[in-house]
């Protein structure tokens, strides 16, 4: 393997590009996305923050908000629908999760899984505090997944389970972030039932689809003992709390339509 050398001006090269990313947003090609007959239309995948939707919804019904149903679309990252056009009208992003709410007026389209998580518990009054100080706490959270987890996400998980070859650099240095924010976590749960505090939240629901899954080995193969995830007691009896929810159960076994 020869070293790299830094260019001055980089340039994309279509060959060595697997994601189907590309240094451009925007649609690709013309797509009608369905329409169903329940007022919450989810477009989704299975994957750590397409989860946190679905648990979210499921935690709803569970409650017994009748409101809450919902029609969920596979879309399928590995074969680009997330460029298409009507997608790309829900989330210019090109990421899943998106959703469009049709109880409304004016259906309102909300991406980026948090938001989408905000959105459906200030619109049910569910999952969310009401103090200032108690909804600041939440909130410190929800930001914290949202930057935290790329490190997790497409840091130590891209290059300890997807990269061509192993690198030692980036397994290392993403290796230990990653670990220095389990460690958070526990030292967080030694202290609380959930997250931010004795109540189960969204921020449960947004955090536990990508630390709690990775603590229980279930989001790379074998990451579970390289990262020697049974040091972190606490977090992980929050993990395994969490995965016995019903509505958690169901969440994971929930059937996405087909778009096409």
């Amino acid at each position: 393997m020869s070293e790299y050398q830094l260019p001055k001006v980089w340039e994309w090269n279509e060959e060595g590009t697997k994601s189907g990313n590309q240094p451009v947003a925007g649609s690709r090609f013309e797509q009608t996305l369905p329409i169903g007959e329940q007022p919450l239309q989810v477009y989704s995948l299975g994957t750590p923050n397409g989860i946190k939707v679905t648990i979210m919804l499921e935690e709803l019904k569970e409650a017994g908000i009748s409101e809450a149903t919902y029609d969920l679309y596979k879309i399928n990252i590995g074969e680009g629908d997330q460029f298409g056009s009507d997608f790309v009208k829900i989330n210019p992003n090109s990421k899943i999760p998106a959703m469009v709410d049709y109880s409304e007026e004016e259906p309102i389209r909300v991406f980026e899984s948090v938001s989408i998580l905000l959105y459906l518990a200030e619109k049910f009054d569910r999952f969310i505090p009401h103090t200032l100080a108690e909804k600041t706490e939440l909130m410190n959270w929800l930001f914290w997944q949202t930057g935290a987890a790329p490190f997790v996400g497409g840091g130590f998980g891209h290059f300890f389970a997807y990269a061509p070859f192993a690198q030692e650099y980036p397994i290392n240095r993403y290796t230990m972030e990653t670990k220095r924010q389990l460690d958070l976590l526990d030292k967080q749960l030694a202290n609380h039932a959930y997250i931010t505090g004795d109540e189960y939240t969204i921020a449960d629901m947004a955090i536990w689809p990508w630390y709690g899954r990775l603590v229980q080995g279930d989001l790379y193969s074998g990451s579970a003992e390289f990262l020697n995830v049974k040091e972190y007691k606490h977090l992980n009896a929050w993990a395994d709390k969490i995965s016995q929810r019903p509505a958690v159960k169901r969440a994971l076994e929930v059937e996405y339509k087909e778009i096409n």
